[in-house]
């Protein structure tokens, strides 16, 4: 097995050294065929599991168990295990049936993320049946509108956790044509940001937590850079600036960008007031606020991406490069994870793949990106929302249609 003592095997998710059971080493499975997938050359994969329902994120846990969230009220929390080594989970247990989005290993117990509540287990024996009733590490949490939840751990006792807007774009009339927006937006003092929990206090409430960053529309995607401690974020953008706002056709399909930043405490992103355009490589103002898709005004101060990504392509997970197997061009870097969204009509659906940005030696990213994995099976038929690092060191991706999960590996 690969050194993971500050390893990431989840976004966000660092593993202490009491997490790990220091199984034995383990060497991928041999494959030659990609499963599904259109992958680069080089790499190959296999189907881990299929038809498990709406696969959202991934754990992996220390005797090289995988654990997927199945989100909605026929979700849950799984657990597959491949006994004989092929790739393939021969058994699978459903352990919780409460549906979510955000799961985790970290500090000894197994975490998941339901749309009101942040729970948590002891980290069971690969082989436990059950998990037994879950701690209650905060309860309370906004539903209704963006209302999955996703979390990191921001080294020490921290616990983040993305409130998603209960809105588009804080309309007077939510997603009304020409309806113009709450201003200031009321929204902000409970959600559209990131909020800051403890991570070892049990019975926490919204209340008790501080808002660590704000104007982030729904940060589903987040993760901690494992080599500098820092959050990543790649939040979901807003929808319609044709039909509510007179946009055209192409723009509305390209903006505003989905962005890939770097949150500090305190920074200010910018929704509902501002978006970000990658064309223009800035942040303008919104319509709802007197904006024409060119004018800064407010904006001139919020914080820009990294990367700006084209619009609606719904940013799920993000994953650091940390192990070996896979070539040097992708030791350093993040994969990104987007399922598509319904708002590029009538113009053609994009997104739908898993994509990596490389980062240089100064520890940001090029700016730069390329596709890493699609389906062959047409340009929508991979909703990739899960990923995570395998023992062996394989990337396991998970994708809500057909409730699918791949192994992909370098071929031998």
């Amino acid at each position: 097995m690969l050194p993971l003592l500050a390893r990431v095997l989840l976004p966000g998710v660092l593993i202490a050294p009491s997490d790990l059971h220091h199984p034995a080493p383990v060497a991928p499975p041999a494959c030659t065929r990609t499963a599904g997938l259109t992958l680069p050359e080089g790499f190959c994969a296999v189907v881990v599991a299929q038809g498990l329902g709406n696969v959202r994120q991934l754990a992996v846990g220390p005797g090289g168990e995988l654990y997927a969230a199945l989100r909605g009220d026929t979700g849950g929390l799984l657990r597959l295990r491949d006994t004989d080594g092929d790739g393939t989970a021969d058994r699978t247990d459903r352990l919780f049936n409460e549906g979510g989005t955000g799961i985790a290993v970290h500090d000894g117990h197994l975490w998941l993320a339901t749309p009101d509540r942040i729970l948590r287990w002891p980290l069971p024996a690969p082989t436990a049946a059950t998990l037994g009733a879950p701690e209650v590490v905060v309860a309370g949490m906004p539903t209704g509108g963006h209302q999955e939840k996703t979390f990191a751990f921001l080294g020490g006792d921290t616990l983040i956790v993305n409130f998603g807007s209960a809105t588009n774009s804080c309309q007077v009339s939510d997603r009304a044509v020409r309806s113009p927006g709450k201003d200031p937006c009321t929204e902000l003092e409970g959600r559209a940001g990131l909020w800051r929990f403890s991570a070892s206090r049990l019975n926490q409430r919204p209340g008790d937590g501080t808002r660590h960053a704000t104007g982030l529309r729904n940060a589903m995607a987040l993760a901690v850079e494992p080599a500098t401690g820092k959050l990543f974020a790649a939040p979901h953008g807003r929808d319609q600036l044709s039909a509510n706002w007179g946009f055209t056709d192409q723009q509305n399909a390209e903006l505003p960008s989905e962005e890939f930043m770097l949150v500090e405490p305190g920074d200010d992103f910018g929704w509902p007031y501002c978006y970000y355009d990658q064309v223009q490589k800035q942040k303008v103002l919104a319509p709802e606020y007197g904006g024409d898709g060119r004018a800064t005004g407010r904006c001139a101060g919020k914080k820009a991406p990294l990367i700006g990504f084209p619009g609606h392509w719904a940013p799920m997970a993000i994953l650091f490069s940390t192990g070996t197997q896979f070539p040097e061009a992708y030791r350093r870097g993040a994969f990104i994870a987007f399922r598509g969204s319904w708002n590029r009509a009538p113009l053609p659906q994009q997104g739908y793949r898993v994509v990596f940005a490389p980062f240089g030696a100064d520890g940001r990213p090029t700016g730069e990106y390329q596709t890493f994995a699609t389906s062959s099976e047409g340009d929508t038929a991979l909703r990739p929302a899960g990923l995570a690092w395998a023992a062996d060191g394989s990337l396991y991706i998970g994708s809500e249609r057909g409730g699918t999960i791949w192994k992909v590996m370098v071929a031998r």
